[in-house]
């Protein structure tokens, strides 16, 4: 029996791993993943698609670390369905592993709209090593030339990148009417989409794919799409980026608690005992919006995993919440996102706004009652960090809210007495 059992082994489970060991030297611990590899830098995919980077360059931790943590890693096993009532996890080779405490740490799956021709040869999506690896293979095997991408979110624009790397013609699809939504407003969408036409992708927004269709000397593989207008766009390659949901099929049955993820409280325990979740599977706490919601980013997860696996081995620590946080440079141009950052209106909002469109500078930040509480900061990202801690840290910043736009803004600015309270000076 092991006393500690992971389901997934990415960032939230591999966190977890190091947070148990620092409590509890002696428990068993084992980590169990579908996958065929493991601990690999998931926003790496499109640098393996690129040729930018191999597997070796793409690994979190050294084979060594499980040995180090003296942890079991289970690869290219699957499980199947749970018994919470007997702390049984059930594999899908038939093996049943009982355990103690359980972490799930399943993460996303990618978001696949029902297409027809969605079946045919040279469709994939972007969310793991085996599809991109399956992708990078099969742009050699046919010499791919073009490929359509279907969403304009990070994924989109990530593996969009990627594709033109490797010397593919890019037609990005995108149903919201601007690129980055989630992220960007429309002036700052507007400033990134013109950079990245520039470099040579098409756009598509305000459409969605209506229909794959084959090749006329061979229907079963992608020969191109026909969007909602009507617009026929040849390509060689579909690849579906529209984003992920939490995989949170394990659970249903079960008396976990679901709403779009799996809820747990600020101790990453589900409603089952002995039961935590965190990454992308998991709903926790924004502390932007008060409230837990779904937020599929890397370094969230890492910390939601050393929460949960601190819980797991009796050190009680709370998740103090975290919220939409992106930084991305993607056809150079750097993009620092976080918070309310594309408000809906709202007369409680307060936004200040700087830019400089000739050099494709846009700077924004969101006040609600002088704190901030969203930023976009586009191709100037330097002032991001300590913009940051004022919003992490809830700083009123009524008195100096003009100067926080300026380029040579810094501790310095900030009054002397606000200084000393954030131990900048003593």
């Amino acid at each position: 029996m092991a006393k500690y059992v992971i389901v997934g082994a990415s960032a939230a489970g591999i966190a977890a791993v190091g947070a148990i060991r620092k409590v509890d030297p002696d428990g068993a611990i084992m980590a169990i993943t579908e996958e065929d590899c493991a601990d690999y830098s998931r926003p790496m995919i499109s640098d393996l698609v690129s040729g930018k980077a191999d597997l070796s360059k793409m690994k979190c931790k050294t084979d060594e670390f499980w040995k180090e943590n003296k942890a079991e890693l289970r690869l290219g096993k699957k499980v199947v369905s749970l018994n919470l009532a007997e702390k049984v996890v059930n594999l899908e080779d038939g093996e049943k592993i009982v355990f103690e405490k359980l972490l799930l740490a399943t993460g996303g799956k990618p978001f696949v709209p029902k297409m027809e021709g969605q079946e045919k040869d040279g469709v994939f999506t972007f969310t793991n090593i085996a599809e991109a690896l399956r992708l990078a293979a099969k742009i050699d095997r046919i010499k791919a030339k073009s490929a359509v991408v279907i969403g304009a979110g990070l994924i989109g624009i990530s593996v969009t990148e990627a594709l033109m790397k490797r010397g593919l013609k890019v037609t990005v699809v995108e149903l919201q009417e601007k690129i980055l939504s989630l992220l960007l407003d429309a002036k700052a969408s507007g400033i990134v989409e013109a950079v990245i036409r520039k470099a040579g992708v098409d756009f598509a927004t305000g459409q969605s794919v209506q229909k794959i269709i084959g090749r006329p000397e061979n229907d079963g593989a992608v020969g191109g799409v026909i969007l909602t207008r009507g617009d026929l766009v040849l390509c060689d390659l579909v690849i579906v980026a529209i984003g992920v949901i939490p995989r949170t099929e394990l659970v249903v049955g079960t008396n976990v608690k679901i709403n779009r993820g799996i809820v747990v409280d600020n101790f990453m325990r589900t409603s089952e005992p002995d039961v935590y979740a965190s990454g992308d599977v998991a709903e926790t706490y924004d502390f932007i919006l008060n409230q837990n919601r779904s937020l599929p980013l890397w370094p969230l997860a890492v910390l939601e995993g050393r929460v949960a696996g601190a819980n797991m081995a009796g050190a009680k620590t709370s998740y103090e919440g975290g919220t939409n946080m992106s930084s991305l440079k993607y056809f150079g141009i750097p993009i620092v996102s976080i918070g309310l950052a594309n408000p809906t209106e709202d007369p409680t909002l307060e936004i200040i706004v700087k830019q400089d469109l000739e050099h494709n500078v846009y700077k924004k930040l969101v006040l609600r009652n002088h704190v901030i509480v969203g930023m976009t900061l586009v191709n100037c990202i330097e002032r991001a960090g300590i913009l940051f801690n004022l919003m992490k840290d809830k700083v009123n910043v009524k008195k100096f809210k003009q100067d926080l736009l300026r380029d040579d803004f810094g501790w310095a600015v900030l009054p002397v007495t606000m200084q000393r309270k954030m131990g900048v000076v003593q």
